[in-house]
């Protein structure tokens, strides 16, 4: 069992707000201490740069770096050499759209689905208009893929095959070891937005068997501004990268250039070093308290809140059944960001809106919806706080 006073003591921003019922952590989480308290040292008392000088204190930046590199690939079982950081979940899956685009032609045919972030869907609707791809979209099942309906699109002709790990509005999860394993039979590649689901449940890309696994550092206790691209390594070798500059050289002449192997050369330029250690904090923070029972913890909240207010007259629960750790909900006739609104009076923080994520909205017929996320820093008592505030929302507004 989590002991939920001891883990908020070891974040900072509970010492401000100690009051706050922050049930938003899908959007972003808190921080760790132990990932501030890293990012701080490398930025007081060294600062340099990776994978160039050859002093005490560009050798330590260096270390710290890939032992960062190195932590992040034991947490999803793939090899270092496999790990590429880059910006954001955003930034690793537009690298990973611009770098499959180059093997694309006229004709093929990907697939998607109404779920994705938008993060996992522009960049493939503007790939394949740029391409002329076909793009097929799996029909849902009570706004969950199922193998049946993904057999329905997938084809001999399919080359890509776009999903996420969770979907951050409906939470469910995606049968991806299933997916994988008839996505490669049709000779066809399968890339999957992890952003949701790397905090919540066990991510093993050796067991999933999926070619390109994107994921970013401040959903998971960690930093902003650093993210994960995760690239099978027979894939990576065949890939050429789309971003360019300094470091991921390794021969430059006047008439062409080579560039390093594995993760190296899609890292152009400066990377974000102390991003980087921090990150690895925060693994080495969630290794420490144990996926499972954090993915447990977050259920059990997550449930008792559902079976709260699931038969509660004017409230509309869109994600009722399944180990979804995250619940979307509207109050009839009021908009979420009234409700929203009301709710932070209460001291309640969630999400209201599209989420980014409009096509779910549309197959939900919603323009928006309200969302409370739960994290290992949750209580039964914020969930208490929660109920409360969300009827007492609903009773002030449909008594106007």
């Amino acid at each position: 069992m989590i002991d939920v006073k001891k883990i908020r003591a070891q974040f900072p921003v509970y010492s401000k707000y100690p009051e706050m019922r922050f049930f938003d952590s899908a959007a972003s989480a808190f921080k760790h201490q132990s990932v501030i308290e890293a990012m701080m040292d490398y930025l007081s008392f060294n600062g340099t740069n990776v994978h160039r000088g050859v002093y005490q204190l560009a050798a330590e930046s260096t270390t710290k770096y890939e032992h960062a590199r190195s932590v992040i690939a034991k947490f999803i079982n793939a090899s270092a050499e496999e790990v590429i950081f880059t910006k954001s979940t955003t930034h690793s899956i537009n690298l990973a759209a611009n770098s499959l685009g180059l093997t694309l032609q006229s004709g093929d045919e990907i697939i998607l689905s109404e779920l994705e972030h938008h993060s996992n869907l522009l960049p493939w609707l503007e790939l394949a208009s740029r391409l002329n791809l076909v793009v097929k979209f799996i029909p849902l099942m009570d706004g969950m893929i199922t193998i049946d309906n993904f057999k329905t699109v997938l084809t001999n002709k399919t080359k890509l095959v776009i999903t996420h790990h969770m979907s951050n509005v409906m939470g469910y999860e995606t049968p991806l070891q299933e997916m994988a394993k008839l996505t490669h039979e049709v000779g066809a590649k399968i890339i999957v937005d992890a952003a949701q689901s790397i905090v919540h449940i066990k991510t093993d890309v050796k067991a999933l068997d999926v070619d390109m696994l994107a994921f970013s550092g401040h959903k998971i206790y960690g930093p902003n501004g650093i993210g994960v691209l995760y690239i099978k390594r027979g894939l990576m070798s065949k890939l050429s990268p789309t971003e360019f500059g300094g470091e991921k050289v390794d021969k430059v002449h006047l008439d062409g250039s080579t560039w390093k192997s594995g993760a190296y050369k899609f890292e152009a330029g400066t990377p974000a070093i102390a991003e980087a250690i921090g990150l690895a904090k925060a693994f080495e923070f969630i290794d420490s308290i144990g996926i499972e029972n954090i993915h447990q913890h977050e259920l059990h909240l997550r449930n008792y809140v559902v079976d709260k207010l699931k038969d509660e007259p004017g409230i509309t629960v869109f994600n009722k059944h399944g180990e979804s750790t995250l619940l979307s909900f509207n109050i009839d006739e009021v908009h979420p960001h009234d409700t929203s609104s009301f709710l932070d009076q209460h001291g309640v923080a969630v999400r209201a809106g599209h989420h980014c994520n409009q096509l779910t909205m549309k197959y939900l017929n919603q323009d928006a919806t309200v969302r409370a996320s739960f994290a290992i820093y949750n209580s039964i008592e914020d969930c208490d706080i929660l109920i409360k505030a969300i009827l007492e929302t609903r009773d002030f507004f449909h008594s106007i």
